[in-house]
């Protein structure tokens, strides 16, 4: 005859009870802290540059290091963070985190089986980059969209593009403006050429498959593309018009 294991105490039972009644609570005061401390302190890393780090260690290249140097947004160029938002984002000053057209563009294309650039905003990708770990879980998606909403309510437009232009991988390893213009053209971020900036724009979204330091046709193109958009956008007063 076997023994059972005796009932958890009711006493034990409201114990747990409260503690995930508490959970939720407890997640929302981090995050929301987190992101508050972020609009004052310049972040030393992001999740993608561990995860970045750790991939790289886990192949066995335990030299692999990390490019990143912060700039405040007056001293970059102000073509790069123009030509971000005209090349991932321009509807950037006016949606508050969620572009509601690029995303039905893009379930539409989806839909036919083709896909569209530009669906996720500047302030989702600097709560992926920034907060997350990579992949496509609903949890991760979720998590997002919950940063994303902080982000926008608690930080002005300027610091979220200052943060996207400083943590948004350029190259392979290579994280921010500085790092950037330091790695491909010896050069300070607030001496980058518009071009220079239009080409570090196009590559973001696979920065290892595109190089903006040797562009091939596809680079070149919309590179100049970026910039004419970037005169549409008006230029430097646009930057000057963001809260």
């Amino acid at each position: 005859m076997t023994a059972t294991a005796p009932n958890p105490s009711p006493r034990r039972r409201r114990r747990w009870l409260r503690l995930l009644l508490w959970l939720p609570v407890l997640f929302v005061a981090a995050t929301v802290v987190q992101v508050a401390v972020l609009r004052f302190v310049d972040p030393p890393t992001s999740a993608f540059m561990l995860a970045r780090q750790a991939e790289a260690w886990r192949q066995g290249d335990r030299d692999y290091r990390v490019a990143y140097d912060w700039r405040d947004l007056e001293h970059i160029a102000p073509a790069l963070p123009l030509s971000v938002i005209a090349a991932e984002d321009q509807n950037f000053a006016s949606h508050h985190g969620f572009d509601l057209d690029a995303i039905g563009k893009a379930m539409d294309n989806n839909a036919r089986g083709r896909r569209v650039r530009g669906a996720s905003t500047i302030s989702q990708q600097v709560a992926k980059n920034l907060f997350l770990w990579q992949g496509r879980s609903w949890v991760r998606k979720g998590l997002e969209a919950w940063y994303t909403v902080l982000i926008e309510a608690m930080w002005p437009k300027r610091r979220i593009l200052e943060v996207y232009v400083n943590i948004a991988e350029f190259g392979d390893g290579i994280y921010g403006a500085q790092a950037a213009a330091r790695s491909y053209w010896r050069k300070d971020a607030s001496r980058l050429s518009a071009s220079e900036c239009a080409r570090l724009a196009v590559v973001l979204p696979s920065p290892r498959r595109y190089s903006a330091v040797r562009p091939g046709p596809y680079v070149q193109r919309r590179a100049a593309w970026v910039q004419r958009q970037v005169r549409q956008l008006g230029g430097r007063a646009y930057l000057e018009g963001l809260d």
